[in-house]
């Protein structure tokens, strides 16, 4: 019998490679955009072996120094590397971005699955959420980021706040088409209590659209913290966030554009590749185009 298991098993193996190639021909953004997305996550996190001098070394003599051979990406008003700077900044940019996409869409998971639920803290917890988005979120960040000491977990903060009231709409309106199944009501009627209701019939519902909505609150995180460092409420200054070199390259546009350019390259795909694997997980998660492959 185990046999007979195992090879249906190995049988099965070709068949699901295929199924993912197809998958792949016919929805090629997710993988231009995740091979892109891995290339900067890898120079991020490579930094302190590619960068080629100290990001924190100034060298006045080199200063506002063009492109060449010793500095990539020429250097800044303090002679600072700006190739160094750069992928350095990205690690700053790649912190805050998965860290508000993973407390947002934690937090929101857990207020829209009671809120979609429950229909008394439904009615509670709503209205607090719609106060919330009738709140810009580029000045409710401000004004928290003026309350306290700036640094990357108050920035974090600050960007996660206005991000979770899109995750609970999102996730109660899910739970609120599941719940009204009728296999949830056979399940409710045979004694199923919530945390298995819960785990096995409801959260796994909500997966393919928390994905798609992970991504694009990632992508709007490092936007938002270049915002926010540029107007000079974000990371600290000595921190190399890209909107902290692009805030200090503006002053020297005119003499040294590259002191802007390339941060603001890199700043640019990394939210595009961000966003087209978003794109493209929404395509491939879609259960009704699914059926079609």
């Amino acid at each position: 019998m185990s046999t007979t298991i195992l090879g249906a098993s190995l049988a099965e193996q070709p068949r699901r490679r295929a199924s993912l190639l197809r998958r792949m021909r016919r929805y090629p953004l997710p993988t231009i955009g995740a091979l892109l997305l891995i290339l900067l996550v890898a120079s991020a996190l490579g930094a302190p072996w590619i960068a080629t001098h100290d990001p924190f070394e100034m060298n006045v003599v080199d200063r506002l120094q063009p492109p060449n051979a010793d500095y990539w990406f020429g250097t800044d008003a303090y002679g600072r590397d700006m190739f160094s700077r750069t992928l350095h900044g990205g690690r700053v940019s790649l912190v805050i971005g998965i860290a508000v996409a993973v407390a947002s869409t934690i937090i929101g998971l857990v207020i829209g699955v009671i809120a979609g639920y429950f229909r008394l803290a439904d009615a509670i917890l709503m209205r607090i959420m719609d106060g919330l988005m009738a709140i810009p979120g580029i000045l409710l960040a401000i004004a928290l980021m003026s309350l306290t000491r700036a640094s990357v977990w108050v920035v974090v903060v600050a960007i996660t706040i206005p991000e979770i009231p899109r995750v609970v709409r999102l996730v109660r309106a899910v739970v609120l088409t599941v719940r009204e199944q009728i296999y949830i009501e056979a399940a409710t009627a045979i004694g199923t209590g919530f945390p298995r209701l819960m785990l096995k019939h409801i959260l796994p519902n909500t997966l393919a659209p928390l994905i798609v909505q992970a991504t694009y609150i990632a992508a709007s995180a490092v936007l938002v913290e270049s915002y926010l460092s540029f107007l000079g409420v974000g990371t600290p200054p000595e921190v190399p966030s890209w909107g902290n070199i692009i805030a200090e390259g503006r002053l020297y546009v005119q003499i040294a554009f590259w002191n802007i350019l390339f941060p603001s390259v890199f700043l640019g795909l990394m939210v595009l590749s961000i966003n087209i694997l978003g794109d493209g997980l929404r395509d491939m998660l879609d259960p009704r185009l699914a059926r079609r492959l």
